[in-house]
């Protein structure tokens, strides 16, 4: 697994309250199937339902600071692969990879302090060599 992060997801209670705050810092988000993007340097913040979070994880809404850090990767072996490693290294699989509602294929693992990690093939979120996830503008239709 390489060393970095690709997303980090808040969860949170009110999404448009959210992104409201957000939003008066100065950032801007673009907001997709009840979820608000945001490019943050070389890897993006977003927000989604404290709810839909935790179920999608395959963990249990705890109370404050929900969260999922997430790794997006190139390829749907890189998934299996990286699952498969941090399950040997003592994580517990909490959703085993499959396919998304996106497209994609992901699965989560917690480490053994109960943080939840996402690994995910997005054919949406294009990689750089380095790994720079760049969060595409939603409002231009995919070339075709």
């Amino acid at each position: 697994m390489e060393q970095r992060i690709s997303l980090v997801t808040l969860g949170v209670a009110d999404l448009s309250r959210a992104r409201a705050f957000y939003e008066r810092l100065g950032w801007r988000g673009q907001e997709v199937e009840e979820t608000v993007f945001f490019q943050a340097g070389g890897l993006a913040l977003v927000l989604w339902g404290r709810e839909k979070l935790a179920s999608d994880a395959g963990v249990l809404d705890t109370g404050p600071g929900a969260m999922t850090l997430a790794q997006n990767v190139r390829s749907r072996a890189e998934v299996d692969a990286i699952l498969a490693t941090a399950a040997e290294a003592g994580a517990r699989i909490t959703r085993p990879a499959a396919d998304t509602f996106y497209g994609g294929y992901a699965g989560c693992f917690t480490d053994p302090d109960g943080h939840v990690w996402e690994i995910a093939w997005n054919p949406g979120f294009p990689l750089a060599a380095d790994g720079t996830l760049t969060v595409p503008d939603f409002d231009t239709p995919p070339s075709v």
